[in-house]
């Protein structure tokens, strides 16, 4: 028996070598299948989609697995004689390991699902302009609703009533009450909207993918057997101009079998009628109602005011009781305060509202009286640029910013964040002058969007300079609107798929071209850039083109061109002749060569790209860069520090000391904002990106902040004191740094005062995260609000008392009447540890931590931590509490009741946020 271990010991030992070569050979075959799993993931995760569970799985284990080999792979290095055999056995059982994972990864399926259907999406409703007059029609439809006998319902009113506020406080209603009805679909229907771009609009409500489905009738069909399968729906369609029948589309005809309705919105009653609904009016408001509005956004009474109030009746009076009017006006008339303005202003609004005597045309023109009382070209030209995009379309503001600043509305000045600056100072006051209307939400994060009164207004005055493509456009071949006088056109956010050959448009005159998101768009013609000669802004972002023509490459008066997203485009011409471009956004396409001629563009601001290497003298020469987006594993330090006017860099450094280098050399120099990234770059960032993106994440806002991330290869050792970290540094990432023990190991994070994020990730050789002692662990604890670490191996304590020199520490900590007992971590928001197989305790000692501002605790995987040490709140009535700004705590279920409590009201006080994870 004994022979048995001793020989398995000598075939371990032997066999090491070749069981370490066949396991990176298997190994470099998983990462093959992960990076066409992640191409196949690109492509699938479309609008709606999100990644499998068991696809988000198998990435995280693959990349568990990759750090294991790399561990294996370290301890080899290492060359010790006894663990030779100790290596030999590890290489079998990871080659049985990865063999396995690499046959879970054959997914033959879809990589992703559709999210679980929604019910309907709760609106950010303003309140109800009117009470009286608005109550009575919600009220009226709410009782038509629940009126078995009526199965369409339709509001119609002028333009600018508040027919779609009333709706949206419907909408809200019927998914809070949860009682008579199961779904709720919103579709704003607008002017332009045609058969097939209804029946997808209604199909993106409902999560339906219509790609593989081309004709009218298909889509009816497909359309109405999802819909028949969603009994007791309310579907509502806002804004509809004309009549149609719900069979065309694939609507089901509302009755009592189904349970359905049909409400909509529109300004003709002829359409209610046509449409077979039980009608309601939407009337104007009462004339108590416009004064109390027209005194609200005044925020002044201006009627007891005796020069004024005259002029002030005559102002509502012309507003006759419409609410977008009032809003509008009384913003214009808001900022005056002398007699001689009013009677100016007044005088002006007269003449334009009695230009016509048709209804609708005196609302524009009190919206145009708005528009032209803006005081700067700025805000006109700003206004006049958002009627380019879709109507009812949510503009991210800064990207909108971003587009102001190509065209010139934002004047340059000498920094980016002082065009910013400008930028949300001309968009607030648009929203100030309810010319625009602000929000906020998930996937958008602050924008601005148009009423579509305001937009056909604002596309009026811009007429005959402006040419925009209705939503749902497939067809660019209409040369008859190609005018001369051709300023701007857009035809973005539309289904574009080819421009004819001949397609060359005689404008002299156009600055700016938007095709952007015509995602089937593969090819632009030569001829379309021909005789365009003056255009200054092109933009083909997230299309399908492979190639540009060259004719591109002799728009000598180009500043921008616009190419984020193709991701099919592998090359450009050359750049030699754009010297008067600004900025050049290459950003995820397949470019990875430098372009010919890019020493050439010397005027350049703003610069993104991805290649293998920079060639070395090219980067200087573009020395008024303020944005550098570049991510290339080769890149020269002193190249970069000299770019004297760079404000935002994201970029990649192959080693520590070119990283700490070009800190050094920025001593004196600060950016706005950074993300580094040091040492060898991760194989599996492109999934996490789209990991990511499919998750909601803002991608406008992804280089915000200032952050350096640590990853593997950066040979950190303990103390080592040539890591040079900026001071300023905001979010700090360690990946696969082994050699790495502790923090308090990287002695340049003593000067860091802004850290506000550490996420450690994959680190074998850490065990601690900080010692408890004033020169290491206080300073970061003061501004830490995101912690996360993943995947420690040996990780056994968080934080680590001292023996010897600590106690003498906290001994003086306690002269000064400091509780040594906690750690308290003041702006600490989120403790994220996952995968921590030997973590037992998070503080050494009897110490407990405070967090009073923390949101979220995550806890995956860590089965020897057996202790959670909060301190909980104690208020004035002495019954404990929980953390005031506590949402969640995402743990495992078996774990969770497996905890040890120093009390039994710590656990009951903390289970209600308690979300149980399974994997």
């Amino acid at each position: 028996m004994i022979f048995a271990p001793i020989c398995e010991y000598y075939n371990n030992y032997r066999g090491a070598d070749e069981r370490r070569i066949i396991l990176k050979n298997k190994w470099r075959d998983l990462e093959r299948r992960k990076l066409d799993t992640a191409s196949r993931l690109e492509a699938q995760l479309l609008p709606g989609k999100k990644p499998k569970e068991e696809v988000q799985g198998w990435i995280q284990d693959v990349e568990m697995m990759n750090d294991e080999i790399e561990a294996i792979e370290h301890e080899a290095g290492e060359g010790k004689c006894f663990s030779r055999a100790h290596i030999g056995k590890l290489a079998l059982k990871k080659i049985g390991e990865v063999e396995e994972l690499y046959q879970r990864g054959a997914f033959t399926d879809s990589l992703v699902i559709d999210p679980p259907p929604s019910n309907g999406e709760i609106m950010s409703t303003p309140t109800l302009i009117g009470e009286s007059t608005a109550e009575r029609v919600k009220e009226e439809i709410w009782a038509w609703l629940l009126d078995d006998d009526v199965r369409k319902i339709g509001l119609y009113g002028m333009g600018g009533i508040g027919k779609s506020t009333v709706m949206e406080h419907i909408n809200n209603r019927i998914l809070k009450e949860k009682k008579n009805f199961d779904f709720v679909i919103w579709v704003t229907v607008s002017k332009s909207l045609n058969v097939i771009q209804l029946q997808h609009e209604i199909a993106c409500k409902l999560k339906l993918d219509f790609t593989e489905v081309e004709d009218e009738r298909g889509r009816a069909a497909k359309l109405k057997a999802e819909l028949e399968k969603r009994k007791r729906f309310v579907l509502i369609l806002d804004d509809m101009w004309k009549a149609f029948t719900l069979a065309q589309i694939g609507i089901p005809e509302p009755n009592s079998a189904n349970g359905c309705k049909l409400v909509l919105t529109t300004r003709l009653h002829d359409v209610c009628l046509a449409m077979s609904c039980k009608d309601i009016r939407m009337k104007l408001l009462s004339k108590e109602e416009a004064r109390k509005l027209f005194l609200d956004i005044m925020e002044r009474d201006v009627f007891k005011i005796p020069n004024l109030k005259p002029m002030a009746e005559d102002v509502l009076k012309v507003c006759a009781q419409l609410p977008l009017a009032i809003v509008t006006i009384a913003a214009s008339f808001k900022p005056l305060i002398k007699d001689y303005e009013w009677r100016v202003a007044l005088e002006e609004l007269k003449t334009s509202v009695i230009r016509t005597n048709d209804e609708d045309e005196q609302v524009l023109e009190k919206l145009k009286f708005s528009y032209e009382r803006l005081k700067g070209e700025k805000l006109k030209q700003c206004l006049l640029h958002c009627a380019l995009f879709p109507e009812d379309f949510k503009i991210n503001k800064q990207e909108l910013i971003e587009h102001l600043i190509d065209e010139g509305i934002i004047e340059r000045k000498k920094s980016r964040q002082a065009e910013f600056d400008m930028g949300y100072t001309i968009l607030s006051k648009l929203e100030n002058a309810c010319l625009l209307e602000g929000g906020n939400d998930f996937y958008k994060g602050e924008f601005v969007k148009m009423h579509d009164l305001v937009r056909d207004m604002v596309l009026r005055v811009a007429s005959p300079e402006f040419k925009v493509g209705h939503l749902g456009l497939e067809d660019f071949s209409d040369e008859g609107k190609w005018r001369e006088d051709l300023v701007k056109a857009s035809s973005m956010f539309n289904k574009i798929s080819r421009i004819p050959s001949n397609v060359s448009p005689m404008c002299p005159n156009l600055s700016t071209l938007l095709l952007q998101n015509n995602r089937s768009l593969e090819a632009v013609p030569d001829s379309l850039f021909k005789h365009l000669h003056v255009l200054k802004v092109l933009d083909l972002s997230y299309t399908g083109i492979k190639s540009l023509p060259n004719s591109v490459f002799s728009l000598e008066n180009l500043t921008t061109l616009r190419l984020r997203m193709c991701r099919n485009l592998k090359q450009v011409p050359s750049l030699a002749k754009l010297t008067t471009l600004r900025k050049l956004d290459l950003w995820e396409t397949k470019i990875r060569e430098v372009p010919d001629g890019l020493e050439m563009l010397v005027n350049l601001t703003y610069l993104t790209l991805y290649l293998k290497v920079m060639p070395l003298g090219i980067l200087p020469k573009l020395y008024h860069l303020q944005y550098l987006v570049f991510d290339s594993p080769k890149v020269n330090e002193e190249e970069i520090a000299s770019l004297k006017e760079l404000e935002t860099f994201v970029c990649n450094f192959d080693d520590v000391d070119k990283f700490s280098t070009y800190i050094r050399a920025m001593e004196n120099r600060q950016l706005a904002c950074y993300r580094i990234q040091v040492g060898k770059k991760t194989r599996a960032a492109l999934l996490y990106r789209l990991l990511a993106g499919c998750m909601g994440k803002n991608f406008c806002k992804i280089f915000s902040g200032k952050e350096v991330i640590l990853s593997h290869e950066c040979n950190l050792k303990r103390g080592d004191e040539s890591l040079v970290l900026p001071k300023d540094v905001q979010f700090l990432q360690i990946v696969r740094c082994h050699d790495l023990r502790s923090l308090c190991d990287v002695p340049s994070l003593r000067h860091t005062s802004q850290l506000q994020g550490i996420k450690l990730k994959s680190c074998q050789g850490i065990q601690h995260i900080l010692s408890f002692s004033s020169s290491c662990i206080l300073p970061l604890l003061q501004t830490l609000e995101k912690l996360e670490l993943w995947n420690l191996r040996n990780l056994r304590v968080l934080f680590r008392k001292e023996k010897a020199a600590d106690e003498f520490e906290e001994e003086e900590l306690e002269e000064k009447g400091m509780d040594t007992t906690k750690i308290t971590l003041p702006k600490l928001r989120v403790l994220s540890l996952r995968y921590l197989p030997e973590l037992k305790t998070i503080c050494s000692s009897s110490k407990v931590i405070v967090c009073d501002s923390l949101e979220t605790i995550e806890i995956r995987k860590c089965p020897k931590l057996k202790r959670l040490p909060l301190s909980l709140p104690l208020p004035s009535n002495g019954q404990l509490s929980p953390p005031p700004s506590l949402k969640e705590i995402v743990a495992d279920e078996e774990w969770w009741e497996s905890l040890e409590w120093d009390s039994p009201d710590t656990k009951n006080i903390l289970q209600p946020f308690v979300h149980s994870h399974k994997f």
